[in-house]
């Protein structure tokens, strides 16, 4: 069963990091340049590019973001055992299914890290660092969105 979990978390690792490579950097300098530039910018700033927009409409970027804070306090807060890290990484997969893009790479980033530390816990053992990376470039692709939203996302 452990096995099986972690190949998953292994393909959503592997799934985040494509999406979280795929979103341009913010273009805060070139927002100032001539207005001839600006016919272009549309076409870079459409919500389905930020990740902004729920998969099933009922989801905002400020819940993402709330909810995200919620399990990873849980997931730092955990019993050391197969079991916890198991339930944190269930929440986590259910809840990316309600987000898109970026917003969804927070809840694959978790869900691979707690299935990574609960596959080496019984042997006092720490998560792949791959996993912990994966975590922290979602963080930062969201970082400014939900801090627009008034969230301050935290590791």
């Amino acid at each position: 069963m452990k096995k099986i979990l972690a190949v998953a978390a292994i393909a959503g690792l592997a799934g985040l990091t494509a999406c979280s490579v795929s979103t341009p950097a913010p273009d805060s300098t070139t927002s100032t340049a001539a207005p001839a530039t600006s016919s272009s910018a549309p076409s870079r700033a459409t919500p389905s590019a930020s990740g902004s927009v729920p998969a099933s409409g009922t989801s905002g970027v400020k819940e993402a973001c709330e909810k995200f804070n919620s399990l990873f306090a849980e997931y730092r807060t955990a019993e050391p055992t197969s079991d916890a890290y198991e339930a944190i990484y269930s929440k986590a997969w259910k809840a990316k299914d309600d987000y898109t893009g970026n917003l969804r790479g927070l809840f694959s980033s978790l869900s691979a890290l707690t299935i990574s530390h609960s596959a080496v816990v019984e042997k006092d053992g720490q998560p792949d660092q791959a996993a912990k990376d994966a975590v922290r470039d979602a963080v930062f692709a969201n970082a400014n969105e939900c801090s627009a939203a008034g969230v301050t996302l935290t590791l």
